[in-house]
């Protein structure tokens, strides 16, 4: 597996997988240009799942997806698999959740806990799924932006560990507790496993 193509049309994430992967020596592509993989699943890990085993039918190459998302317990898990669609803006995003956990009521910490979830598959160039892995950061929604970095819900999610905002934390920081950081911690040691010639 010398090319592994990661099935994004974004650029950002092209380049952050990129550098998330660059100590296993693989020549890292993005989709090509033009495909459109429908993200119907109900979890991010069967958006992933899906998107995986497209680009790689597609492509012929080895294909990593990934989906991620917040989701917020008084919102019942909302946005959920729907964060990126939940407005047309990052800042109409966040205007968004916190009017939706105002009306929810939700004034304590407690009341305001969420977590990002990110899940990652990779698919063999036949398009079969042969590794999956998620990765965890729990938190809390704000009531206000804090921070200037990051992009999409950082501003308001707070990690109690850090005592900071993911758009107040250094990159190094974010990508240790972040939940992407921590899904290819999982992911890492099996990739290198799959990518490693056989015992004679």
């Amino acid at each position: 597996m010398t090319t592994l193509v990661i099935a994004s049309g974004n650029a950002g994430k092209v380049r952050e997988f990129g550098k998330l992967l660059a100590d296993l020596g693989l020549e890292i592509q993005p989709q090509p240009a033009g495909l459109e993989v429908e993200e119907t699943g109900s979890t991010f890990a069967e958006n992933a799942r899906l998107k995986a085993e497209a680009v790689a039918r597609a492509t012929g190459c080895w294909a990593l997806a990934d989906d991620s998302g917040l989701s917020v317990d008084a919102l019942g898990g909302a946005p959920g698999v729907h964060s990126a669609r939940y407005a047309d803006t990052d800042g109409g995003r966040i205007e968004r959740l916190l009017q939706e956990l105002a009306a929810a009521g939700a004034q304590t910490a407690e009341a305001r806990r969420a977590h990002f979830t990110a899940a990652l598959a990779l698919a063999n160039p036949q398009g079969d799924v042969v590794l999956e892995v998620e990765g965890l950061c729990p938190g809390q929604i704000l009531e206000a932006p804090r921070g200037e970095g990051g992009f999409g819900y950082d501003p308001v999610f707070f990690v109690p560990e850090a005592g900071l905002t993911f758009a107040e934390m250094p990159h190094s920081q974010k990508a240790d507790l972040g939940h992407r950081g921590r899904a290819f911690a999982a992911l890492k040691p099996q990739l290198s496993e799959l990518l490693s010639p056989p015992a004679p």
